[in-house]
């Protein structure tokens, strides 16, 4: 007998997009559902008609995929999602890529395989076909944070490009003009938009940033680390370094000290997210705040407006913040 798989595999489509088609649950394009009818009839599959009675009511439950469920900003983000779900009776599924695209697919098939009403997604990579497809098909999905270019889902996320100005312009006014930065993948639209706001915010400042003060990352506290070691084994090292997140600012900042340097005596440093524990290190990191849990509320009720109201909202940006601290101070050379 032929399974779920075989018709996925004939039509090239996901196994999640079979089980839509046939649990008729309207949520798929006329275009797919002729292809996969097509396949199963090819295949002489036909579907367990009590697996598919089933499927056919909603299930008041929402999915979460987060790029990297260790920084505390989707941390917060997770949990002012599911406090705005929880208020209108729906639960929480999460799911953790860890910044990899496959493990990425792997929890957005897992959360349809279960009937979530809706998707919300912080992407792992600037492309998806899958991601794509489902949204094509007519899932409830918004993005968070991150967002995939060409693909019709609204997104909520944080324009931070003001900030980093103001931030570029506070270093210039202490005194830098050897600036670096650790950049996240440039594949990856949050990384690519930090790292291009403050190199052309330098450049209009009359500091350019040289190339080989420029590193790149992956949002993770290890290549942060990475970055930072090869930024001070440079001829010329620079006087100030702005990191475009927390985890990675934590590795570079455990870098610093392990080279036997002081921040900011030494190096300056600022990061792109802010976090409690900023506060609380020594000296205090300047960094750039996003607006955290009202990123997360927004997407969740926009979220539910186009699962119960069947309408697709306007995207939301909001403003991000320079919140100065201590670890930024005047050239210590």
């Amino acid at each position: 007998m032929s399974t779920i798989k075989d018709v996925a595999r004939e039509a090239g489509v996901s196994t999640a997009t079979v089980s839509r088609v046939m649990s008729g649950s309207g949520r798929v394009s006329e275009r797919m559902r002729e292809r996969v009818l097509a396949a199963a009839d090819r295949l002489g599959y036909r579907p367990n008609a009590m697996a598919r009675s089933l499927r056919s009511e909603t299930t008041r439950t929402l999915g979460l995929v987060v790029s990297n469920v260790l920084n505390p900003f989707f941390t917060a983000v997770a949990r002012a999602v599911e406090d705005a779900a929880h208020e209108r009776g729906y639960s929480l599924i999460l799911g953790n890529a860890d910044e990899d695209p496959e493990k990425e697919e792997l929890y957005l098939n897992v959360l349809l395989e279960r009937r979530v009403d809706g998707l919300i997604v912080s992407p792992a990579r600037a492309e998806s076909p899958y991601l794509a497809e489902v949204v094509e098909e007519g899932v409830p999905v918004v993005f968070v944070d991150r967002h995939i270019e060409g693909i019709g889902a609204p997104v909520v996320r944080a324009d931070g490009r003001r900030a980093v100005g103001e931030l570029v312009e506070y270093l210039v006014g202490l005194g830098h003009r050897e600036l670096a930065v650790i950049s996240g993948p440039p594949e990856v639209v949050s990384g690519r938009e930090r790292l291009e706001a403050f190199v052309g915010a330098a450049q209009q400042r009359g500091v350019p940033v040289m190339e080989e003060r420029v590193r790149v990352g992956d949002f993770r506290r290890a290549s942060g680390a990475v970055a930072m070691r090869e930024l001070l084994a440079l001829r010329e090292r620079p006087t100030a370094v702005f990191v475009a997140n927390n985890l990675m600012a934590l590795g570079a900042l455990r870098e610093v000290r392990r080279a036997g340097l002081k921040v900011p005596e030494d190096i300056s440093l600022a990061s792109f997210d802010d976090v409690s524990w900023f506060e609380l290190v020594e000296p205090p990191v300047t960094a750039i705040s996003q607006p955290t849990g009202e990123l997360g509320a927004a997407a969740a009720r926009m979220l539910l407006e186009m699962v119960e109201e069947g309408r697709r909202p306007r995207s939301l940006i909001m403003d991000a913040e320079l919140v100065v601290r201590d670890s930024c101070g005047r050239p210590g050379r």
